[in-house]
């Protein structure tokens, strides 16, 4: 089979390399859909992966096509989406079911073999069922979805709640849905891109800032007079600091977006954080008790509802085989994407 194989930074190669073997209480999986998540990028260009040789792709969907002989309830042809976390389920924190913040866990493209091959063994207990009605490019990003809701969740959202999102890559336009089926009283999304910000409008947002073009922050006060929720799905420290100075009192502001930077905060930030007594959360990965967690359960449900769509959030659709060059693109910064999306076969 073709597997897209990460050596060192930005030496990506397709080979030919053999079907996995899966043991007793694993399922080999064909990947129908596997997309690129915003941690793939700095592991592919500039960071580097566990090992050399390490396949790449952690958001993916596809269909059973073997089973081991101690799974019970799964079959082939089952149609699934993959939870990337393999938790120890020993630690502290698996045990109260805070299975992201596991000691000592693997992760399917980061720590072990991932996706971005035409087959991957993974554990049954990381198989999430798909409804009939929800294609595999959606099944594929599950996972950015249920990163949304974990956020919201984090920040303590509230039906009522006036939301402003700052980022919107596929996790912030996912977070503008769920915001919108849970009853958010008006939602403002902000980018600097103009594009983002259309499908913004198209997934539910009521308010949109261009903040390339102007002050972000008066122009998001001025359109809801403070935010009861806000959070950041960018990693920007521009846009952490301006998510801080938009909230109003008792307000909650969530970081969700990896950004590797010191983060100085503004004289006005720091004093919006004192005077207005604003909780502000970190929002980390999306798994929880019973694994994978709530989060993709309730994903999968509103997907298979509709009241929650994917396919829109696709901006790029490639052959595997075309990996290395879409990377390349990337750190050429000849691509303006939103979720790319590989397909094995």
């Amino acid at each position: 089979m073709k597997a897209v194989k990460l050596y060192e930074p930005g030496n990506l190669q397709v080979e030919e390399v053999a079907v996995p073997e899966i043991g007793p209480d694993e399922v080999l999986v064909e990947v129908k859909a596997v997309g690129v998540c915003g941690s793939d990028i700095p592991r592919a260009l500039y960071k580097g992966a566990y090992y050399q040789g390490l396949t790449l792709g952690h958001e993916f969907a596809g269909k059973i096509v073997q089973v081991g002989s101690a799974v019970e309830g799964w079959q082939e042809n089952d149609r699934v989406s993959v939870a990337p976390l393999l938790p120890c389920y020993e630690c502290t924190y698996c045990k109260s079911g805070d299975y992201s913040l596991c000691d000592t866990y693997s992760y399917y493209g980061s720590r072990t073999d991932g996706a971005m091959a035409r087959f991957i063994k993974v554990a049954a207990t990381n198989l999430l069922r798909l409804p009939d009605n929800v294609s595999y490019e959606a099944g594929a990003m599950i996972d950015p979805a249920a990163n949304a809701i974990h956020g919201l969740w984090r920040g303590q959202f509230r039906e009522g709640d006036k939301v402003a999102v700052f980022g919107l890559g596929a996790i912030g336009l996912f977070v503008i849905q769920f915001a919108k089926v849970l009853g958010a009283k008006q939602i403002v999304a902000v980018d600097i891109h103009q594009e983002k910000l259309d499908l913004a409008v198209q997934l539910g947002a009521d308010v949109t800032v261009n903040s390339a073009q102007g002050n972000a922050v008066q122009e998001v006060l001025a359109q809801t007079g403070g935010v009861d929720y806000v959070i950041d799905t960018s990693g920007s420290p521009i846009a952490q600091n301006q998510a801080v100075c938009v909230a109003a009192k008792k307000g909650r502001v969530v970081f969700l977006g990896i950004s590797n930077n010191e983060l100085a905060l503004s004289k006005e930030a720091v004093n919006n954080l004192l005077r207005y007594e604003l909780s502000v959360n970190g929002s980390w990965n999306s798994f929880s008790h019973p694994f994978p967690g709530r989060e993709w359960t309730l994903t999968a449900e509103l997907m298979g509802q509709g009241k929650l769509v994917a396919e829109p959030l696709i901006s790029h659709r490639f052959s595997l085989s075309e990996a290395p060059q879409v990377f390349e693109k990337i750190k050429k910064r000849e691509l303006v994407f939103n979720k790319i999306m590989f397909f094995p076969e």
